[in-house]
């Protein structure tokens, strides 16, 4: 109702923006064409139930990030990092809202196109670029996981202790494999919503995951042997099995750019509008809000029991501590082929905005073309793969996109959309002055993080090898 209300009250201060643009109700909502210009965006009625966008958005959620969240909060102390995971969720939250209220105002459902409206074509380009390098990044850091994690469970399989050379145990192989049959058929889909039922099967893996650390909190003693390298022993015992509630350190950098890239999800929010099924602002919203809330959960739960299973000695990415323990465990290589497969699954939903900022920049007035379409898949998968055969360390991904295309999409376009495009409410309002000072956070968050990371690589030791 209430987007119905801002549409009926400002459809005609609207529409003398745009020549030739409908009114919100007749672009807002697909309908068929009668020989005149086609729908901009789609052109097909959303199907998409709730349910199944709640799993896409929360699959486009919760990706590699999960991984690095212990680790995370090893640097920040339990509470620090509750602290930090809540004002981002919330944050999170608030920027669909502006999202979602910008994209109501003048009725239209596609990020790079909120980009033109608010500052032309300069906007265009530089909203379809910042969701480029972010999904890009996302897809790599998918993808090295299936690199680094794909090997050991082969491995374990074949019962070897040590990788004996053949090709097969190659993890650059192995991804260009994972991508030609597993990855690229699905992001041949035509719609986002047929993906629904692949990303409900990719959360049912991460909770399998979820369940394993748990579970695991209570079988692996601390300390464990295999941990004790130091050379006094008592050291690194001293300290090493108690939990931190407030810790600030050199690594504390890398938290909140690990943190606000497990939450962006923006990229994936109009898209999923696009297709949903009886589409306004609040039903939106509301899947928004399940997603979040839900990976919220999820989130700390790992965080917490991943911690509190290895303190001190937790690892970038969790999966490599567990393989101290012992590599050949059977529980943890079920875990392991649970996360390959949820993350695998994940790289298709990601594309899918990329594909959609490329057509937009490049064909924005063409119809779909299965040429395009497939052309645009495959050239994506390719510049992936090279990146992640090329770049040797997975949190150079997580840290660098982390801060830059993360605190955009979160914070800095979604309120400067909201500033110019509403154009209804002053600036000295109270909603303009919010939106204004949440892009202001944006951008001293985005200053702050690649700060701390830049010292952290010029004064900082051991950053090699994910093992802190």
């Amino acid at each position: 109702m209430e987007l119905q209300k801002l549409t009926n009250g400002h459809r005609q201060d609207f529409q003398h923006l745009e020549e030739g643009e409908s009114p919100e109700r007749e672009e807002f909502l697909p309908h068929k064409s009668d020989g005149g210009k086609p729908p901009q965006f789609t052109d097909f009625e959303g199907k998409t139930s709730f349910g199944m966008s709640v799993f896409n958005l929360s699959n486009a959620i919760m990706g590699s990030g999960i991984l690095g969240l212990s680790y995370a909060m090893s640097n920040t102390g339990i509470i620090l990092f509750l602290v930090l995971l809540t004002c981002i969720a919330v944050l999170s939250s608030y920027s669909v809202h502006l999202l979602l209220r910008s994209a109501g105002v003048v009725g239209i459902r596609a990020y790079e196109q909120l980009g033109k409206r608010a500052f032309g074509h300069p906007g265009k380009i530089l909203a379809a670029l910042v969701i480029t390098l972010h999904n890009i990044g996302a897809m790599s850091s998918y993808l090295f996981i299936v690199k680094y994690e794909l090997p050991l469970v082969i491995q374990a399989f074949l019962g070897l202790h040590h990788s004996s050379g053949e090709w097969f145990l190659n993890g650059n192989y192995l991804i260009v494999i994972v991508s030609i049959c597993v990855i690229l058929p699905l992001a041949l889909m035509r719609q986002l919503g047929y993906l629904g039922y692949t990303s409900g099967f990719s959360l049912t893996c991460m909770v399998f995951f979820l369940i394993s650390v748990i579970y695991k909190k209570f079988n692996i003693p601390c300390p464990f042997d295999g941990f004790t390298n130091h050379t006094a022993e008592n050291i690194s015992i001293d300290g090493e099995c108690e939990a931190k509630y407030f810790t600030i350190n050199q690594q504390t950098a890398y938290t909140v750019p690990i943190l606000a890239f497990a939450f962006v999800c923006h990229p994936e929010v109009l898209p999923i509008y696009t297709e949903l099924r009886n589409p306004t602002k609040r039903r939106m919203q509301a899947i928004a809000n399940v997603s979040i809330l839900g990976m919220f959960v999820m989130y700390l739960l790992t965080a917490i029991f991943g911690y509190l299973t290895f303190y001190l000695n937790t690892e970038a990415e969790l999966l490599h501590t567990y393989s101290k323990v012992d590599p050949l465990d059977t529980l943890i290589l079920c875990v392991r082929l649970a996360v390959l497969v949820a993350v695998t699954l994940t790289v298709p939903v990601v594309l899918f905005p990329i594909r959609r900022a490329l057509l937009q920049l490049l064909f924005p007035d063409k119809p779909f073309h299965w040429v395009r379409h497939i052309s645009i898949a495959l050239c994506l998968l390719f510049v992936v793969n090279l990146l992640v055969i090329f770049v040797p360390n997975i949190r150079d991904i997580f840290g660098i996109i982390g801060a830059t295309s993360a605190p955009s999409l979160i914070f800095i376009l979604p309120g400067l959309f909201y500033i110019r495009i509403v154009s209804t409410e002053p600036m000295n309002s109270r909603p303009k002055i919010q939106a204004a000072c949440f892009t202001a956070l944006g951008f001293i968050f985005m200053s702050m993080s690649l700060t701390f990371i830049a010292l952290d690589w010029v004064y900082g030791e051991n950053r090699s090898g994910g093992g802190h």
